[in-house]
């Protein structure tokens, strides 16, 4: 049985991040961010950011006291939405600026060659806003 599976798929259905405090991060995403809320319930919270559904899941009293996210461990490193406007990527970078949202402004990717900005949730789990 070494023949691969070969996934026929059109791409992600959905990402689930697990959140330290659903309001702080409804805030953050919905508030500060924009996204739409296509789902919401007390310990789940899902949007879309383009055509991929994104749920926020409580921390349902599993999550030790301190935890953050770290993209050193093994799991999730970043989350990259697609930008395919250069004054969209410069208009976000500012308003992340104007928000006080933790960000590296503008930089460019140097094993591509393409412009992003990187950032984080109330969570520190890692974002980034990248050029397609």
């Amino acid at each position: 049985m070494d023949m691969p599976i070969q996934i026929k798929t059109p791409g992600v259905h959905h990402v689930a991040i697990r959140v330290s405090d659903m309001a702080n991060s409804k805030a953050f995403y919905i508030d500060k961010l924009g996204f739409k809320i296509i789902l919401d319930q007390p310990e789940l919270v899902i949007f879309f950011a383009g055509n991929t559904a994104i749920a926020l899941k409580g921390p349902e009293g599993k999550v030790a006291s301190g935890d953050q996210f770290n993209p050193f461990r093994v799991g999730l490193d970043h989350i990259a939405l697609g930008c395919d406007d250069p004054a969209e990527l410069q208009r976000v970078a500012q308003a992340l600026k104007d928000h006080a949202i933790e960000n590296t402004g503008i930089k460019k990717d140097p094993t591509l060659q393409k412009d992003y900005v990187a950032f984080k949730d109330p969570d520190r789990i890692s974002w980034e806003f990248y050029s397609v």
